[in-house]
């Protein structure tokens, strides 16, 4: 008595799309994390948690941003509604970037996240080293 390994019935009906109104979709969700969990999105936040800067403060607080994704980062988070980017009417004129209150809930959440980062640099670089070393990177 042998098993047959073709399937009995190969047309299953297909299963109703279910909607749950209680699950958030998880393409916008996973948006809005690729933005507020960027590197340098959250370089950003972390220098306008104490006020507004202008652009040229803020390159130079975060060192190896360039000066175009500088402007990408802030623009793309003015799009999200975290930062506001205010001109005065001077010669030259000057802009600066500031926090929303949507940006400023993000502060808390982002200033754990770098300090957990700074508070274990040194063992994610151990870890690091060897699994590169098993694995003959």
């Amino acid at each position: 008595m042998g098993t047959s390994l073709e399937p009995t019935h190969s047309r299953l009906p297909a299963l109703p799309r279910r909607h749950d109104p209680d699950h958030a979709d998880c393409r916008n969700v996973a948006s809005i994390l690729a933005r507020v969990g960027d590197k340098w999105s959250v370089f950003v936040i972390m220098m306008l948690s104490d006020g507004p800067k202008r652009f040229n403060e803020l390159k130079r607080m975060i060192n190896g941003i360039s000066q175009r994704m500088l402007t990408l980062t802030l623009r793309g988070l003015e799009r999200d509604g975290l930062v506001t980017r205010t001109i005065f009417p001077t010669i030259p004129p000057r802009v600066d970037y500031e926090l929303t209150d949507l940006g400023r809930g993000l502060q808390a959440p982002v200033k754990a996240l770098g300090e957990w980062a700074i508070t274990h640099q040194d063992q994610i670089a151990a870890a690091r080293s060897r699994f590169d070393e098993r694995n003959g990177g």
